[in-house]
């Protein structure tokens, strides 16, 4: 998927005269890729609209005005856009708890190796990820995801951990926002 430019970008000012226009399409493309698998997993899908969401809204909770700093957030969200062929997500592990989610996150530790995406021909593509994001002995509860889907958009996302087994299939949608998104190479 193509990187968002520095040029796409709004000056803050700007933005924040337009956001009540710009917001409401941001979170529509953030819906139709938003997938829960389970209780508490949650996949967000990134595409170049929600990246460019995503930066201008830290521009403006940071007030970003020099130019080194929002070339570092625009490199820091490009990150989460998949390559050729990938798509890239946020993965939200949702436990409101405290007690529980610290629980759950030090036995959930190996999760990551069993989240997939399955395709529409049966096969299942596993995730790759930024290793930095797991501890020794507890994992972090946002994680970021790449799945190498060769360009095709998954029928279904999935998780078979012990504790957590559970797949969700994509509605039409969800799936042909993803190809959308692939196709944006």
């Amino acid at each position: 998927m193509k990187k968002v430019q520095r040029e796409e970008l709004l000056d803050l000012q700007t933005y924040d005269r337009e956001r009540e226009r710009i917001r409401p399409a941001a979170m529509a493309a953030k819906d139709q890729r938003r997938i829960h698998v389970g209780p508490h997993l949650t996949f967000l899908f990134e595409n170049r609209e929600t990246i460019r969401y995503q930066v201008h809204e830290m521009m403006r909770a940071e007030r970003l005005f020099r130019e080194a700093e929002i070339t570092h957030e625009l490199d820091t969200y490009n990150e989460l856009l998949g390559g050729p062929g990938e798509l890239g997500c946020s993965l939200l592990i949702e436990i409101a708890d405290p007690q529980d989610r610290d629980q759950k996150l030090r036995r959930w530790v190996k999760l990551l190796d069993h989240l997939y995406a399955r395709l529409p021909d049966g096969r299942r593509v596993p995730c790759t990820f930024d290793p930095r994001q797991v501890g020794e002995d507890r994992l972090s509860s946002v994680q970021y995801l790449r799945f190498d889907v060769k360009g095709v958009a998954p029928a279904s996302i999935g998780c078979d951990h012990p504790d957590i087994s559970a797949e969700t299939v994509l509605e039409p949608a969800q799936r042909q926002a993803l190809a959308q998104d692939l196709a944006d190479a």
